[in-house]
């Protein structure tokens, strides 16, 4: 079968089912702007898009930039139309505009589109925090911002959601054209080593023998709880004294706004917590390759998770599948997936002086037998909702067969 996947930075969520695809002889082409990745057998086609910034409302910047990335993609496919490359069925993110205009390009041609986020202006990220208040005009400009997602609803023949929770974010008259179906954990790669180690500087070398807590994020921002978790962490240092912490993450800002007092917010709340941090035992090892990233998982004695109500992030289950003691925020992304007691501690996202308690008395609790047990039931989640090979892959081919009218050949 011949297979088109669009996805603006390559190969975002469609890694695993793109290699499976190519390893299985089909024809893959992938549509992206320019990335320097590259996935044996997966042909790589790549678009700059042609905007020219105009005079319009500010809400509708966005909008503009995502129709010229939806036209690029229309152009590259009218340009493998021509040289006789139809494909038997369309995956695309929706999130950048890029499908927008496919099915004006091959109107018979299935369209999968990955749907991963609807904004709300109440009861989800935009006002959750109160540290950082939404703008007067939320309503408005998330109602616009939303245009490209409801464009692409309509444009796709089915839409594809990572898990349920983001599928509620959603009108509920759109939930019957959205499949939850998460990509996948390998928990064969991300899975507990007791031998694992880490060297850091000065011939320092980590392991499970020692007291370490762990936090992941793609960058370290409020979004993913790091100002709550900063703050929390000089009441860990005195009641563990033999604890080290080790942060994983840039010093950009995925999502909301930038820091109004620093240039990231590591800086802004090292400044905000001068004096009461041990700097020794804090480590900001910035954002690593995966293997490292993995050992820093594979040592952790309790690792933190904490998130607004927003799109779930790989990192958790991640964690989870690598044996981590996770500690997360109470919040629906994290509910759907932790039971807390069961397979990990929920906390109050904002009850700081609680969140300190928590990973104290977790670090102080550590190979303990109902530790171990909580260990165990976060990875069995992993491997029984959320494994590559025998759970997510098999769904994700379903879904593929059934949206291209296939039987096999998956």
């Amino acid at each position: 079968m011949k297979f088109l996947f669009i996805h603006q930075n390559f190969p975002g969520q469609y890694t695993h089912v793109v290699r499976h695809l190519a390893r299985a002889g089909h024809e893959v082409c992938f549509i992206t702007q320019p990335r320097k990745a590259e996935i044996v057998g997966v042909r790589k086609l790549e678009y700059r898009p042609a905007y020219d910034p105009t005079d319009a409302h500010p809400y509708l910047r966005e909008p503009e930039n995502y129709v010229a990335n939806g036209l690029a993609v229309a152009r590259l496919c009218q340009w493998l139309d021509s040289d006789r490359f139809v494909p038997d069925i369309v995956v695309g993110h929706n999130g950048w505009g890029e499908i927008l205009y496919v099915k004006d390009v091959w109107p018979e041609v299935p369209l999968l589109g990955y749907f991963e986020f609807f904004y709300r202006p109440t009861g989800s990220d935009v006002d959750f925090d109160p540290e950082f208040p939404p703008e007067p005009d939320v309503a408005m400009r998330l109602r616009t911002r939303n245009a490209i997602n409801l464009m692409g609803l309509e444009a796709a023949d089915c839409g594809q959601t990572p898990t349920e929770w983001q599928r509620s974010q959603y009108p509920q008259h759109y939930w019957s054209r959205l499949t939850v179906a998460h990509e996948g954990i390998d928990t064969t790669v991300a899975k507990p080593d007791p031998t694992a180690r880490l060297w850091l500087g000065r011939g320092l070398c980590l392991s499970r023998q020692h007291e370490i807590l762990t936090y992941c994020a793609r960058d370290l921002e409020p979004y993913r709880g790091f100002h709550i978790f900063m703050r929390a962490l000089p009441n860990v240092l005195r009641a563990r004294p033999a604890a080290r912490v080790l942060i994983v993450g840039g010093n950009g800002v995925s999502y909301g706004r930038k820091p109004e007092r620093a240039a990231s917010y590591p800086a802004q709340l090292l400044a905000e917590l001068k004096g009461q941090l041990d700097r020794s035992r804090v480590h900001f090892l910035g954002r690593l390759r995966y293997r490292q990233y993995l050992s820093i998982l594979q040592i952790s004695t309790v690792h933190v998770y904490l998130t607004y109500p927003f799109v779930l992030s790989w990192s958790l289950l991640e964690a989870m599948s690598a044996g981590c003691y996770v500690i997360g925020s109470r919040t629906p992304p994290v509910q759907e997936v932790i039971g807390d007691g069961e397979n990990g501690e929920l906390v109050d996202f904002f009850d700081i002086d609680r969140l300190a308690g928590t990973i104290a008395g977790a670090l102080a609790h550590r190979g303990e037998i109902a530790s171990e047990q909580i260990r165990s039931a976060a990875r069995e989640t992993v491997t029984k909702r959320y494994d590559l090979n025998s759970v997510c892959l098999p769904a994700y081919r379903h879904l593929l067969l059934r949206l291209s009218g296939k039987r096999t050949g998956i």
